[in-house]
């Protein structure tokens, strides 16, 4: 009994020491599979593992690119990933919940994710997390005649999610909070939970349009090309889905006595 608890003692101690000589290693692994991912450039100023509890915290990541196809510039300002406990996260690295906080992506063109299968695997969470995230998108990220799109999500959940691309999470949302500005001083407000999509703004009058949406799925075989071109239809019939919505609700209204 007393050489078990001795035998713990020394473990605990040990994984202290363990992953404070990690942690640079794991910092620039996490940057490295960051930017391979989208063939970018990718640093991490700070970091903390604890292989006791099972957590690894990263302060301001930086994604960079600029090329022939495009720009791409990613900021994140805290990214926290909860671990197996007591050592586990050695041999599993999986997150059990990843949290990312204030993050900035601005995107020329969605060819940028359109890229060929990385000889390493993609991050991967079980849950995630995200508060104040803002995405710049430029006209022709996803309709050339629309213009610049900026998305500023207050916060989001999504289940089991594997980041072959920053958008990845969106196959597994759960749970949305979200505000689009369009072109034109366009406002809307998103709210997604159980299936069920919201979407106010002046353009749609004092109430709210709701919308089943059905997410289509990521299978394991899509590449990241693939994600894009499932979500970019997605976005295409939600957009078809409200113009039609929006002009059955202003019929009605001259119709009515």
């Amino acid at each position: 009994m007393v050489a078990a608890a001795v035998l713990a003692v020394v473990w605990l101690a040990a994984l202290v020491v363990i992953g404070l000589l990690l942690e640079g290693r794991t910092r620039r692994g996490v940057a490295s599979r960051l930017a391979e991912s989208l063939n970018a450039d990718a640093t991490i100023d700070r970091g903390s593992l604890a292989l006791v509890r099972g957590r690894i915290d990263l302060d301001e990541l930086s994604v960079q690119r600029a090329d022939l196809i495009g720009q791409l510039s990613l900021r994140i300002a805290g990214l926290t990933c909860d671990l197996p406990p007591l050592g586990l996260a050695l041999f599993d690295r999986s997150c059990r919940e990843l949290a990312i906080r204030g993050t900035r992506l601005d995107i020329s063109t969605l060819a940028l994710f359109r890229l060929h299968h990385p000889r390493r695997p993609p991050l991967h969470a079980a849950h995630l997390v995200i508060d104040d995230a803002r995405l710049e998108l430029a006209a022709t990220a996803l309709l050339p005649n629309l213009g610049r799109v900026t998305i500023q999500i207050a916060h989001a959940e999504a289940g089991d999610t594997v980041f072959k691309t920053p958008l990845s999470f969106l196959f597994a949302l759960q749970a949305l909070d979200a505000t689009i500005d369009l072109p034109g001083n366009v406002t809307l407000h998103l709210t997604y939970q159980l299936g069920q999509l919201q979407v106010a703004g002046s353009i749609f009058g004092s109430t709210p349009v709701a919308l089943p949406l059905t997410i289509p799925l990521a299978e394991l075989t899509d590449d990241a090309s693939a994600e894009i071109t499932k979500l970019v239809a997605l976005g295409k019939d939600l957009a078809e889905r409200l113009i039609a919505q929006r002009a059955e609700a202003w019929l009605k209204s001259q119709l009515s006595p």
